[in-house]
């Protein structure tokens, strides 16, 4: 199965992310025709700006199954499955439930349909290195369920960026059916440095799952109008922790193939999960 992850410089603008999105993804699938999984960053359609920028340009989104009323997010996102033929897992979006903020993953099948949601669980809440703090929580609701969806016969799980932290969420994907996991990012550059690729890295080791680790790269303007970084340094790698492929700077993509036999002969040669005996 061939993935391409994406990575964006975007800010508060959602149009103009979007633009930026569609051209990417356009790009992408003119050097890789018909992969079957594209994968976008964190938050993506706006990123930075206060709380009231964020409310505007977050989306009410349809009950699951039903008919939508979409958004220009949800309506690009599924439009672009749909149109291109491929599972499109739209990175994380502003989902607004009431005047409640979540930080939500959608998946796009090769229809248009939405198969899968996740609201991200761990909220980011610490100060960097270098003294920047961040509340994700001051802003945003956080999930309490751990989600899957089936993508060309592997099942993909699904996590947002602060979740790489937290191993027992990849241990419940994996022992939900994860073959790939998704992590969309927007991580720090001070926090990227040292803990970005090893995290990716562990995480994979441990589940033996294939990561897709779409991000984003570059300056916004947070809610006080001060400059933020993101890392960037897109990867996708495999359930050994080998980096397939990895985009340092700049908007574009990586793209790798994902190997069921390869999943299938790791854990058949080294049965961890049947191993474990403390979680």
């Amino acid at each position: 199965m061939r993935a391409i992850a994406i990575q964006l410089e975007p800010g508060a603008d959602k149009a103009a992310n979007i633009a930026a999105a569609r051209h990417e993804i356009d790009v992408a699938l003119r050097a890789a025709p018909r992969p079957a999984l594209v994968s976008l960053p964190e938050m993506w359609s706006c990123l930075g700006a206060d709380r009231a920028t964020k409310l505007a340009q977050s989306e009410v989104l349809p009950p699951p199954g039903e008919t939508p009323t979409p958004g220009t997010a949800y309506e690009f996102l599924s439009a672009t499955a749909r149109g291109a033929g491929i599972t499109l897992h739209g990175g994380s979006i502003g989902e607004r439930d009431n005047e409640v903020l979540f930080n939500t993953t959608l998946v796009f099948g090769p229809d248009g349909r939405e198969c899968a949601r996740y609201r991200k669980i761990h909220l980011f809440d610490i100060v960097t290195p270098n003294g920047q703090g961040y509340r994700e929580s001051s802003l945003f609701g956080a999930g309490d369920r751990v989600v899957t969806c089936r993508v060309n016969g592997l099942t993909l799980g699904l996590s947002i960026c602060y979740d790489i932290r937290f191993p027992e969420l990849f241990l419940a994907l994996r022992r939900a059916g994860a073959d790939v996991i998704a992590v969309p990012s927007a991580f720090t550059v001070e926090t990227g440095r040292d803990h970005w690729e090893v995290l990716l890295r562990a995480r994979a080791i441990e589940t033996q799952c294939y990561v897709i680790a779409a991000a984003t790269v570059g300056t916004h303007a947070d809610a006080a109008g001060k400059p933020r970084h993101t890392y960037g340094h897109s990867l996708i790698c495999d359930p050994w922790g080998q980096v397939l492929a990895c985009r340092p700077e700049g908007s574009g993509a990586v793209e790798a193939d994902l190997d069921p036999l390869r999943i299938a002969r790791l854990r058949e040669a080294m049965p961890v999960l049947a191993h474990r005996r403390l979680a």
